[in-house]
């Protein structure tokens, strides 16, 4: 062997295993909760003086789902954009397992069945003028204040967060976050807080090795948009609906960062209503300012 050959195999052998292998670094657990906060605004029913118009407003067409009152493309200033456009549903759209689609992502080449259209209405949302102010501050039209909402972990990957479970709202008996804040429990027999809006921006790492899903139960109004674009669209005034998202429709890069925007608005006694599943790891992008007083 020659010499300097055989120096290198000495050298080798002294050479530590372990000062060869490059450091693995180990995954981290996903959380047990996300925590993610938004802005609730509490409003006056109509028939209260300094009431807002769309809140106990019945729909021309009766209560029921209404889609296509706003446009499927986020405003600049990241709010819904009021289009008027909207339109009783008979029947949801559905996709190749059955699950409710927003319209605006059906694709036929998917396996999607079309919903069906009823007559046009706003869905009980009076004017262009009145749908501006459900998530904005206004000082003598609403009042402010964060919330924050825990998706618990479940054993199939996925977060939940369920006012049925929820610790705190089960005992409410519903989706009930404001009673006797604000402006107050509403008028009537049943001692609640039944007429506010929630917005929630949030933003998440797009995986394309799994599943990605999100999912919306409950009532009133509910417009989901993923970077910007409309994906559910539960308007109106109703009973609990229910709407899935896929994400893999979407066209979305794997590993890019993405942002879901969150609206929702209840306006009608006597239920509340709220259920999201998803398994995005989502967390709150930012808190919109709130302006209007708040003890």
């Amino acid at each position: 062997m020659h010499p300097a050959l055989n120096a290198f195999v000495v050298v080798s052998l002294l050479v530590p295993m372990e000062a060869c292998l490059l450091p693995v670094q180990a995954e981290e657990d996903p959380p047990a909760t996300l925590e993610l906060t938004g802005v609730i605004r509490d409003f006056k029913e109509r028939s209260v003086q300094g009431g807002h118009p769309d809140f106990e407003r019945q729909p021309d067409g009766g209560f029921g789902h209404y889609c296509g009152n706003v446009a499927a493309q986020l405003g600049e200033d990241g709010k819904p954009v009021y289009t008027g456009e909207g339109y009783y549903v008979r029947r949801q759209w559905r996709d190749s397992k059955g699950r409710p689609i927003c319209w605006s992502v059906y694709d036929r080449t998917l396996g999607d069945r079309r919903g069906r259209k009823g007559g046009s209405d706003s869905g009980a949302i009076e004017s262009g003028p009145s749908f501006e102010l459900w998530y904005r501050d206004v000082p003598g039209v609403n009042i402010s204040k964060p919330l924050t909402l825990a998706f618990n972990r479940q054993a199939d990957g996925s977060y939940v967060f369920d006012d049925k479970t929820d610790p705190v709202y089960s005992e409410k008996g519903g989706f009930f976050p404001i009673d006797d804040q604000l402006f107050g429990n509403s008028p009537g027999p049943i001692d609640r807080n039944f007429h506010f809006t929630f917005e929630l921006h949030t933003q998440f790492t797009y995986n394309a090795d799994q599943e990605n899903l999100f999912r919306f139960t409950g009532d009133d109004d509910v417009w989901v948009f993923i970077n910007g674009q409309l994906v559910i669209d539960i308007g109106g005034v109703h009973s609990a609906v229910d709407q899935t998202i896929d994400l893999d429709r979407l066209g979305l890069e794997d590993g890019e960062t993405y942002t879901l925007d969150f609206f929702f608005a209840e306006r009608h006694r006597t239920e509340s209503n709220f259920r999201i599943v998803t398994n995005l790891e989502l967390e709150t992008s930012k808190v919109p300012p709130m302006t209007a007083a708040y003890d």
